[in-house]
Formats: C-alpha cells, sequence, structure tokens
C-alpha cells in the first residue's frame, strides 16, 4: 500500500471566487459562475462560460506585475493560484522544490492575438506564437516564482491536472523531492470555444450534469495547485488532508468520446482504490467528472456502477458551478474534495431534475453534512486519458 502524501497548501481561481475561500463560500451557497463571455472577445456570445470576469491587467496587478506583456491569461491565473498555495502551505522556495503543472491550450490566447500580424512579418510579438505550447505557459509560472529544480508540464486534455498531482504524489513518495507544486492552469480561447462548438457538445444553457435531459458542457477557465510535502518536512504545520490513492487508464476507444462499458474510468478508479489499499464501501463520496455531455455522463455513470455496484456513495459533479476549465478541472476538483473532507459536507450536483434512464443514478442535489474519511475524484480527457485521486482527511 502507498504510504499517503500530505498536503499542505493550496490555492485556487475560477469563475465562483479569487481564493479557496471565496471558492468555498460559492460551493456552500450554491452560487455558481456561469455567464456570457465579456472578457474573451468572441462571435459566441450566446455560449454561457465559466469565465473570471477579471481582465490581465487586473490579474498582473495582484501579481505586482508592473509589465504583463509576456504573461498569457493561463499562466496569470496559475501564478495566482500557485502564489495562494505556497502562502497558505509557508514553504520557501529551493532546489529540493519541484513544480508540476497540467494545461492543455496553454497560451493560445495571446497566439490568437498575434498569429495574425505574424504571418504578415510582424515579429515584435514572435515568442507568443509559441505560447500555445504547453510548456511556455509552465515556463512563466516557475520563472515567476523562481523554481528552478524539477519543473515539467502534463497535457493530458482534461485529466492534466489530476495526473500532475499523481506525478507529484509518486515524486514524494520516491523521494526525488522533499515538497512539489501541483495543479493545472487553462484559460478560455476562440480555439477552445469554437472546437468545442465544432464538436456540438456545448450547451446554450447552464450544464445540468447526469440529468436525463442534458445536452452539452459549458467551458470554463481557472486554476488551482496543491503543495505535496514528504512527512519529514512537515515540522507539526496544519495537513489539510492527503494523497492516498491515484490511478491512470486509457481505454483507447476513440478521440473525443468514452468507451460505453467505461472502461478507462472503471480501470482509473479499481487502480486507485489499490493504490490506497481500501475498498470501494470506504468511499464516502465522488466528486464526478460529470461534464453533463451525452457520453460523458453516460460512460461514467457505467463504471461507477462497475465498481461501486449497488453501494454507490454520494457523488455529485461540480462542473456545474465552475464549467469545464479542461486542464484545471482535475485540479480545482480537487481543491473541492479537499474542502469536503474540512468541512464534511457533500457539494451539491445543480441544474438536476430528472435521472438519466439508462442508469437510474440521482447525485447530491443540496449541500449535504456528512462525516467522511474518503473522497474519490475523477477526470478524464480526450484520447481516454483516465485518471482518479483518493483524498482523506488524515491518511496513513
Amino acid at each position: 500500500m502507498s504510504k499517503a502524501v500530505a498536503v499542505t497548501g493550496m490555492g485556487i481561481i475560477s469563475a465562483i471566487g479569487n481564493s479557496t475561500e471565496a471558492n468555498y463560500k460559492s460551493l456552500a451557497s450554491e452560487k455558481q459562475g456561469i455567464s456570457f463571455p465579456e472578457i474573451l472577445k468572441t462571435a459566441h456570445k450566446n455560449l454561457p462560460v465559466g469565465e473570471i470576469k477579471m481582465s490581465n491587467k487586473a490579474l498582473a496587478s495582484l501579481l505586482n506585475l508592473r509589465d504583463n506583456h509576456s504573461f498569457t491569461r493561463a499562466s496569470l491565473l496559475g501564478a495566482l493560484a500557485v502564489k495562494e498555495a505556497i502562502e497558505n502551505a509557508k514553504i520557501k522556495i529551493d532546489k529540493h522544490t519541484g513544480f508540476i503543472s497540467g494545461t492543455s491550450v496553454g497560451g493560445m490566447d495571446a497566439t490568437e492575438k498575434y498569429f495574425k500580424e505574424f504571418t504578415h512579418g510582424k515579429v515584435e510579438n514572435k515568442q507568443f506564437i509559441r505560447a500555445q505550447h504547453p510548456g511556455f505557459t509552465t515556463e512563466k509560472i516557475a520563472e515567476y516564482f523562481r523554481i528552478t529544480g524539477f519543473v515539467t508540464t502534463i497535457s493530458t486534455a482534461c485529466s492534466s491536472g489530476a495526473n500532475a498531482i499523481m506525478l507529484g504524489a509518486r515524486m514524494i513518495q520516491a523521494g526525488k523531492l522533499k515538497r512539489v507544486i501541483v495543479g493545472g492552469t487553462d484559460c478560455l480561447t476562440k480555439f477552445t470555444l469554437n472546437g468545442f462548438n465544432s464538436l456540438m457538445i456545448l450547451s446554450e444553457n447552464h450544464c445540468k450534469p447526469f440529468d436525463q435531459n442534458r445536452n452539452g458542457l459549458n467551458l470554463g477557465e481557472g486554476a488551482a495547485y496543491l503543495v505535496l510535502e514528504a512527512e519529514k518536512e512537515i515540522n507539526g504545520k496544519p495537513v489539510l488532508g492527503r494523497v492516498s490513492g491515484y490511478g491512470n487508464a486509457n481505454d483507447a476507444f476513440h478521440q473525443t468520446a468514452s468507451s460505453e462499458n467505461g472502461e478507462g474510468a472503471f480501470l482509473a478508479m479499481q487502480k486507485a482504490l489499490k493504490s490506497a489499499g481500501i475498498s470501494s464501501e470506504e468511499i464516502d463520496y465522488i466528486n464526478a467528472h460529470g461534464t453533463a455531455t451525452k457520453n460523458n455522463d453516460n460512460a461514467e455513470s457505467v463504471a461507477l456502477k462497475r465498481i461501486f455496484s449497488n453501494k454507490l456513495p454520494d457523488f455529485s459533479s461540480t462542473k456545474a458551478f465552475t464549467g469545464h476549465t479542461l486542464a484545471a478541472a482535475g485540479a480545482l476538483e480537487a481543491v473541492f474534495s479537499l474542502l469536503s473532507l474540512q468541512h464534511q459536507q457533500v457539494f451539491p450536483n445543480l441544474n438536476f431534475s430528472e435521472s438519466m434512464e439508462s442508469s437510474g443514478l440521482v447525485p447530491v442535489t443540496k449541500m449535504k453534512e456528512k462525516s467522511m474519511e474518503y473522497v474519490l475524484s475523477n477526470s478524464f480527457g480526450f484520447g481516454g486519458n483516465c485518471t482518479s485521486l483518493i483524498f482523506s482527511k488524515n491518511g496513513d
């Protein structure tokens, strides 16, 4: 059995708040952050999104950046979440500190802005042509905090943030790092909004995870990071929770769709339970991937029933609060899972009214007080990359 890894800090910015406390207050009061795009200049003004209502200039001011020109929106969001996590954990950055960040489109927003002028021979902003590379975002955040130890990027679509947490936990367990900052960041871009719209999986209304009448997701933006530390480095500081288990799998079924039997999701959850050394009956709450698309919610429901049979614990999707934040989703929901454990509360699955005919599963729809020790968090990405994390209140 893997030894649980301590979480000593966390930071988050999303459509429902610019800090961990603000996010918790929104979750607890059932205040969602879905609106229409204002910061993102797009022709699709009728598509609801989970947008953070702050300009890049305003975000930069919170980081005391006088010149934010070299920072993309994703790197600004990421840096703010990392800043809160570092302050929360009260750590000092040194050569034993790692940084593992997940992102899908990276600085695509900047590439979009300057690509046309670049093709016409203007090279003043040529550095942003490569900003779409996921590593560009990670490098800017690492540079801001002067992290020079182990720095790497994970880009496995919507499981990126969860995979960053998994890799960080493994690095701590292997004794490769004393502490590591893990999570993910993604911002809204024309590329993602147009792309998901072309796949016909965006809803023109607020998304309805696990509902019979669900018709698509709402995209969102945000960033969240955890500080993981080796046990001997904690020195009596508060532990917010622990990463007790993790599992990754790929059903290799389709570029964008999950298999009907939810094989990838099933294997990821199975591996996470084995890694944690616990049975499915010990899971108290599941923060489901729950994107509100026809395919995902059906496949995840099948996988949940395969794992838990007739003893399915309380579950909900929090994406109706924030929108689907792509690579950052697993990191945001890791923070939400830890908040659930800290406050002993199950956050509601908003907008639900009718159970799916295919499964009959009913999520928690109102805030619920509950004694909890283990929370399972699911993150499933395009290409079939599926990851499940298990967080515990105390750990072993």
